[in-house]
């Protein structure tokens, strides 16, 4: 195969995936399978995320074309096991969207998003009966404060919601409460799950992702605190000596520099 010319067309992409993986291909692409793959994937995925919490338009480009890699990789490989290919990856996403959106599509009327996602999650029910719950699908393995917020959202579909903020609010101080009261180890785990899973959820009202502001908090902490170690090697001062009034001293710098 020649160097291909059109680098802009995904079929390229597919026919260069396909190469790669041939009998006379690189021999590391074609030992891959689904599983050796699967931290490729989660890598990939958090690095797009990473590229859109820095609003980093060029980050993005590249991030998403690393990520379709690993899409258009596993359809390869599932077509060399005669299993499926990329065409009817593209096939099903395209009925999908088409069946859940009958207001577009058909004779559904709506009147706003909540019509929707009612919509949605009604035809997804009827896609897979075998599913007893809505929550149902949504993956286990996620990320802790991620998948509180998806399965808060299914739940709001069908519903199940506060009637304002300021019965979020209540409940955030409750569960503050019920820490406070906590007696043993157990309890106090099981409060302060309870208390996350309503921060999320108060975010939620909030149009704010709380995954996202845990990264920031993260990465906000993370140069803060580089910053009171810098310090302290400029001053010659040995952090695990430090008395908490020098600590103090010492993080409200670092605080006013970044």
């Amino acid at each position: 195969m020649d160097t291909p010319e059109n680098l802009n067309s995904f079929n390229t992409l597919v026919k260069i995936i396909a190469r790669l993986r041939a009998r006379d291909g690189c021999p590391w692409d074609k030992e891959q399978t689904h599983q050796s793959l699967r931290g490729n994937l989660i890598s990939e995925s958090y690095e797009v995320i990473e590229a859109l919490d820095k609003s980093e338009a060029a980050a993005l480009c590249e991030e998403l074309g690393d990520l379709l890699l690993q899409i258009v990789l596993h359809a390869q490989i599932a077509k060399d096991d005669n299993e499926f290919e990329i065409g009817n990856v593209i096939q099903s996403i395209n009925e999908k969207l088409i069946r859940r959106h009958p207001h577009i599509f058909g004779d559904v009327k709506v009147n706003n998003s909540t019509d929707v996602m009612h919509n949605w999650e009604s035809i997804k029910k009827q896609e897979k009966p075998e599913r007893k719950s809505i929550l149902d699908g949504v993956p286990k393995a996620m990320p802790a404060l991620a998948y509180a917020l998806e399965i808060s959202r299914r739940a709001v579909r069908v519903g199940f919601e506060w009637q304002d903020l300021k019965g979020v609010l209540d409940k955030v101080q409750e569960e503050i409460g019920e820490i406070k009261g906590a007696g043993n180890q157990a309890e106090k785990t099981d409060e302060i799950g309870d208390l996350l899973f309503t921060l999320v959820n108060y975010a939620r009202w909030e149009n704010v992702d709380a995954e996202a502001a845990l990264r920031e908090a993260n990465q906000k902490f993370y140069r803060r605190f580089a910053k009171v170690e810098e310090l302290a090697e400029q001053r010659n001062q040995d952090l695990q000596k430090l008395s908490p009034k020098e600590w103090d001293d010492l993080w409200e710098e670092a605080k006013r520099e970044v």
